[in-house]
């Protein structure tokens, strides 16, 4: 937590677009955030929603270091904010730290796999035919 800022974002506010330079992370203390996946001419579908004590943003850890999803407020959020490259160097310098750390990120993109995959099934997979009558 030595390495955490308080920061807020105002409501309807992109945090991050997918595909950009992953940097920083945070966990968020109050508000929502909304997860998205850009989806070529349907622009961009939500697969998840974070809240309090969740971890927003995972791409920082492993190279090429660049978001995986997009990321947008719903209202107004508060976080503490942390610098990757800091936190990374931390790790370096206390392995038990890192290990701990990236077990609770991996647990974390597991997560965010299932929910996506299983959004976009049910935004885009096949629909059940239904008798007509």
């Amino acid at each position: 937590m030595s390495l955490a800022r308080d920061v807020s974002f105002a409501g309807a506010t992109r945090v991050f677009e997918e595909g950009g330079g992953a940097d920083r992370f945070w966990i968020l203390r109050t508000g929502a955030v909304d997860l998205d996946i850009q989806v070529p001419g349907r622009g961009r579908a939500v697969v998840e929603t974070l809240g309090a004590g969740e971890l927003l943003g995972w791409s920082w850890l492993c190279p090429p270091r660049q978001w995986h999803l997009g990321a947008g407020t719903r209202g107004p959020v508060c976080a503490w904010e942390f610098d990757a490259s800091a936190v990374r160097d931390l790790c370096s310098e206390q392995p038990a730290l890192g290990l701990a750390l990236v077990t609770v990120v991996a647990g974390t993109v597991g997560e965010r796999l299932r929910a996506t995959r299983t959004r976009l099934l049910d935004l885009y997979g096949p629909q059940e035919s239904r008798p007509t009558s």
